[in-house]
């Protein structure tokens, strides 16, 4: 048999004797022959198109059980990779705007004010969110089912969100409406007492107004028991997203 030992093996592969090891363990790559006396391995020259394989596919941060079903020919095994992927590199990039927001305008110090708001008769519909990137979609999601069913033609929302932000993550949006609205909830909105700050600009860098809120909360000592209420008042299909204004509030007193 034109076999080579491990070490050459390795350096026609591009990979090290180790990681050679590990992926025979794992049995993703098994060596040809092993000497039954002294333990050696061997492999066969037609298998370094699958080590190269490998190597590819772990520069691409395929993991390796996903790459044993790609070497196996499942359909479909990268599809999930991918969009894992693609959610990692929205959230960097979500994140390095709010970081540039920091940047120019420091840490977030909204001003903040004590508002008393009534209860309201609202129209609620729900929406699971996988985690907190998944947020926006579930919020439109909402949105579009209030808007849809809705006869306001200029309805006032308002989201509702879990303080914490925990995975998976329910979201509400209520319309302030006395009429029945089609596939959603009435509820009364409890009023009261509620800290608020004003957010100006895109709805992905709320985080930045939320987090001076709770800090503004955090240092009064108010407990602070959700939800968080988004109140929306501009209309993000005609205001450009720099300058939609969205009311944050938090109840600074429990409701029964």
């Amino acid at each position: 048999m034109d076999l080579l030992p491990i070490g050459q093996f390795a350096r026609l592969s591009r990979l090290s004797v180790k990681q050679l090891r590990h992926y025979a363990d794992l049995g993703l790559l098994r060596p040809a022959h092993v000497d039954d006396d002294t333990g050696y391995r061997y492999y066969h020259p037609s298998q370094a198109r699958q080590a190269l394989s490998i190597g590819l596919l772990r520069s691409l941060d395929v993991p390796l059980s996903v790459i044993g079903q790609v070497l196996s020919g499942t359909a479909g095994a990268l599809g999930q990779v991918r969009d894992d992927l693609d959610s990692e590199l929205r959230r960097r990039r979500r994140t390095l705007a709010a970081l540039e927001r920091v940047m120019a305008d420091g840490l977030p110090a909204a001003q903040i004010r004590v508002v008393d708001e009534p209860a309201r008769m609202v129209a609620l519909t729900r929406e699971q969110a996988h985690d907190d990137l998944d947020v926006g979609r579930a919020t439109s999601a909402c949105v579009a089912r209030l808007l849809a069913a809705a006869a306001e033609t200029a309805p006032r929302l308002i989201g509702l969100f879990p303080v914490d932000l925990t995975e998976p993550l329910t979201v509400e949006v209520a319309l302030e409406t006395g009429a029945p609205v089609a596939g959603a909830t009435a509820r009364v909105l409890p009023g009261g007492r509620f800290a608020q700050a004003t957010h100006i600009g895109p709805y992905d860098q709320i985080s930045l107004t939320a987090h001076a809120l709770l800090a503004w909360c955090a240092e009064r000592n108010h407990p602070v028991h959700g939800p968080l209420r988004e109140v929306y008042a501009s209309d993000p299909a005609t205001t450009p997203a720099d300058q939609l204004i969205t009311h944050l509030q938090i109840p600074l007193e429990e409701h029964p």
